[in-house]
């Protein structure tokens, strides 16, 4: 969308009122014209007359009619007259100003909202056929090379708002596909944190000897956790469905799906299945937090206690720490260390956890950071 079409859009009364404005004094100077060429009557006269006004109502903004419709109709009549007044034998003290100035409207709207290949075909006819209107004269002079100066001015500048049309649908394009991939990595964030617990919970359950009440237990957080990984699924994917249908849906598919006040939900439903979590958020943070820092944080530590879930299965406690540090907001996620949960290949992932916090961070102007601590745990 051009700059244009999107003052058009937000002022449509306004651009009604300046388009209808437009044609009136266009078919006024037509007008004027035919009074003038009237007090010597003659079939070119009259063509010329005629034509304008039929390109004149050709430029106004007719809803009803299609600009394409209305350019090809103003193409055909104006060409048409020109070619019978320069080869015919009449008289030709003729002129058409109003005609040309409505061409040149006609040729900026094709232009800008012409598909590429019409307005490959369509725009440079119209361009010409505005020069040529003054060579109907006898003696056209400095008007047929004002009128080719207007018709390349017109082109040139209609041509370059095109491309700042299409760099700008391209530029949306690529922030929604940006968007989307960010909502993808959120999707495999949250799912991945509760498939993980309930494929430890179950091959804990498998290998282990436990009694039905411990059983039973073991099944209910089973039970909650795939309730919450299809919940969040069925969540994100609403979310991208509204973002298909273009800016109505991209209020949504910007707004965070969780922040700060998550966290300590979070940690609980963790310390459930595993190790358990102690989290410390600085006084008074989640006031003074900005809602996108307070997602990255969100996604970063649900990252980081799936990792640990995978990587540190055996770890006996896990500290998670927010505060502030004259950089900004430091995230610290520690474990104890431990083994390895026993995960198929698939469930084990491809390696992104880290790759996809350390985006995060940068993405805010930050970084990450990862060793182990002195016991044999992680530190992120």
């Amino acid at each position: 969308m051009s700059p244009l079409s999107g003052w058009s859009r937000s002022h449509p009364r306004l651009a009604t009122r300046l388009r209808l404005s437009l044609s009136l004094v266009l078919l006024a100077l037509v007008t004027f014209e035919g009074v003038v060429l009237a007090r010597q009557p003659s079939v070119p006269h009259a063509a010329v007359w005629v034509s304008g006004i039929l390109v004149c109502l050709s430029a106004a903004p007719w809803r009803s009619i299609p600009l394409l419709t209305r350019a090809r109709f103003a193409a055909v009549v104006t060409w048409t007259t020109t070619l019978l007044l320069i080869f015919s034998h009449h008289p030709r003290v003729v002129w058409g100003g109003g005609e040309a100035l409505a061409l040149l409207v006609l040729l900026s709207q094709v232009l800008l909202r012409a598909p590429a290949r019409t307005a490959a075909v369509l725009g440079p006819i119209l361009a010409v056929g505005c020069m040529a209107v003054p060579a109907r004269d006898a003696a056209p002079g400095r008007f047929t090379l004002l009128f080719s100066v207007l018709a390349v001015v017109v082109a040139a500048y209609s041509l370059v708002l095109r491309q700042q049309a299409a760099e700008r649908v391209r530029d949306l394009r690529a922030v929604r596909t940006a968007e989307r991939l960010d909502l993808a990595r959120e999707l495999h964030d949250l799912v991945a944190h509760h498939v993980t617990g309930i494929v430890v919970e179950a091959r804990a359950a498998r290998f282990t000897k436990v009694s039905a009440e411990h059983a039973a237990e073991i099944f209910g957080r089973i039970e909650n956790a795939g309730d919450e990984a299809l919940g969040s699924m069925r969540r994100l994917v609403k979310i991208l469905r509204e973002g298909e249908g273009g800016d109505q849906g991209s209020a949504a598919a910007t707004h965070p799906v969780a922040g700060l006040a998550d966290i300590r939900g979070l940690t609980e439903r963790f310390s459930a299945t595993g190790p358990p979590v102690a989290l410390s958020i600085e006084t008074g943070l989640e006031d003074r937090l900005p809602a996108h820092v307070a997602a990255t944080a969100h996604r970063i530590v649900l990252e980081a206690l799936t990792n640990i879930g995978k990587h540190a299965a055996t770890a006996t406690a896990v500290r998670v720490t927010l505060r502030t540090v004259p950089a900004g907001l430091e995230v610290r996620i520690a474990d104890d260390g431990g083994d390895p949960a026993t995960l198929s290949e698939n469930a084990r992932g491809g390696g992104y956890g880290l790759a996809g916090m350390a985006e995060r961070a940068e993405a805010l102007g930050g970084f990450l950071s990862e060793g182990h601590t002195p016991g044999g745990g992680l530190v992120v």
